[in-house]
C-alpha cells in the first residue's frame, strides 16, 4: 500500500472524533512498519488523548523505526499534554506524514520544524483535500471565526416538508431518521428557529442505541413568539445543553423565562428581518468552542443562513411523496426545487436509503 493508501485509513479513524472533540480538531494516526499497521489511534472524546498519543500506545516498542500518518500537522507546544511531535521522536518514528497543515498559531509548522531538526523525514499535504474536510470545523474557527455548518432537510419530492396545515410526520422512512439521527451525533450542535421549536417541540437529541449520551448543544434563534417554557428544549436545558439567542432589544421577562428553565442565553445584533444575525450567532459559538454546527430548520431559518453564504454542506433527505403548491417549502427564500442552481453548492454525491434518497451537497470549490 502507497502513501495515501494509509492516509485515507488515519482520515477514516480522525472522523470518529467528530461531534465529540470541540473544540480541538478531530485528528486521525496510524503507526505502520514493514508494511503492516501497528498502532492506530484517533483524538479521543473532550479532545485528548491526541491521535499519536493513542496511536503510539497501541504500537508500543513497534514504532522504533516506524513511520507515522497523521492527518493534521503534530502539535509542538506544551498544553495539556506535551507536544505530540516530541512524543513521535522519543518514540522511535523515522517518518511521518502529514495530511495537512495546522494553522493554529501554537502550531503553523512548528510541529514540522520540531521533527525536521530531529532528523526524521516529513512529507506534508498528502491527501491534503480530504484531510482539511475532516478537520474542516476546528480550521473554519481559526480562519473564519465560525464553526462548519451542515444543513440538513427531509422533504418530499417537490421540495416540501409539511402539509399545508402543518403536518409533517413522517415524510421519510426509519433509515433515512437513523441517519438523521446520526448526524446529530456527528455535530456539537444543532440548531432550529423558534418557530419549528414552538409549532414541533422537538427535543433535537440522538435516539440511536449506543448514541444517546452523543446529543448534541441545542441552539434556539428566538424570534417573533417565545418558545414555551413548557416546550421540550426548555423542561430538559441542562440534558443536553440549551442556547438561546435574543436579539439585544429583546426584554427582559423573556429572557429571565429562557434563563429561569435553565437555558444559556446570547445576545446578538438583529439581521434586517428583526431576528438574530446568522453571523453574530456563528461568530458567538465558535468563541465558545463549537466547530460543527447542523441545522434542521425551519425554512426561514435555512434561508437566512443559505442566503449569507453560510452553508458548507447540505444533506437533503427526499422521500417519494408530493405534498404540491400548498405544502410548506424547506427553505424560504430560495428555489430548493432548483438547488442544483445554487451557485455556492455542487451536488457531491446521492444514493438510496430504504425508499428514500439522499443528496449531498457541498461548497463549490
Amino acid at each position: 500500500m502507497n502513501d495515501k493508501t494509509f492516509m485515507r485509513i488515519a482520515l477514516a479513524l480522525a472522523r470518529r472524533g467528530h461531534g465529540n472533540v470541540a473544540p480541538n480538531p478531530s485528528v486521525g494516526c496510524v503507526i505502520v512498519r514493514d508494511g503492516c499497521i501497528v498502532g492506530r489511534g484517533w483524538t479521543q472524546p473532550g479532545g485528548r488523548p491526541h491521535a499519536e498519543t493513542e496511536a503510539l500506545g497501541r504500537a508500543g516498542d513497534a514504532a522504533r523505526g516506524a513511520t507515522a500518518y497523521v492527518t493534521l500537522e503534530p502539535c509542538a507546544h506544551h498544553g495539556y499534554t506535551p507536544p505530540c511531535a516530541q512524543a513521535l521522536i522519543e518514540a522511535g518514528i523515522i517518518r511521518v506524514i502529514i495530511g495537512a497543515g495546522d494553522p493554529d498559531p501554537r502550531v503553523d509548522g512548528g510541529g514540522v520544524r520540531m521533527l525536521r531538526g530531529a532528523g526524521l523525514q516529513v512529507v506534508e499535504n498528502v491527501c491534503q483535500k480530504e484531510a482539511e474536510e475532516a478537520a474542516a470545523g476546528f480550521l473554519l474557527t481559526l480562519r473564519e471565526k465560525r464553526p462548519f455548518v451542515t444543513v440538513k432537510v427531509a422533504t418530499t419530492d417537490d421540495g416540501k416538508i409539511a402539509t399545508e396545515t402543518g403536518e409533517s410526520k413522517w415524510i421519510t422512512g426509519p433509515l433515512a431518521r437513523n441517519l438523521g439521527h446520526g448526524l446529530r451525533a456527528r455535530n456539537d450542535a444543532i440548531l432550529v428557529g423558534s418557530r419549528t421549536a414552538i409549532l414541533d417541540n422537538p427535543s433535537l437529541t440522538c435516539r440511536l442505541p449506543g448514541l444517546e449520551n452523543s446529543s448534541p448543544i441545542r441552539l434556539v434563534l428566538d424570534g417573533r413568539d417565545p418558545v414555551p417554557a413548557s416546550h421540550n428544549l426548555l423542561t430538559t436545558a441542562g440534558h443536553p445543553p440549551t442556547w438561546v439567542f435574543i436579539v439585544s432589544n429583546t426584554d427582559d421577562d423573556r429572557r429571565s423565562v429562557y434563563e429561569s428553565a435553565g437555558a444559556e442565553v446570547f445576545k446578538t445584533p438583529a439581521d434586517k428581518q428583526g431576528q438574530p444575525d446568522p453571523r453574530a450567532v456563528l461568530n458567538i459559538i465558535a468563541e465558545k468552542g463549537v466547530t460543527r454546527l447542523m441545522i434542521e430548520g425551519g425554512g426561514a431559518t435555512i434561508g437566512a443562513f443559505l442566503q449569507r453564504d453560510l452553508v458548507d454542506r447540505l444533506v437533503w433527505f427526499k422521500a417519494q411523496k408530493v405534498f404540491g403548491v400548498d405544502g410548506i417549502p424547506a427553505i424560504s427564500g430560495v428555489d430548493i426545487q432548483k438547488l442544483d442552481e445554487v451557485s455556492n453548492l455542487v451536488k457531491v454525491s446521492e444514493w438510496a436509503a430504504g425508499e428514500d434518497t439522499v443528496t449531498i451537497y457541498s461548497r463549490a470549490a
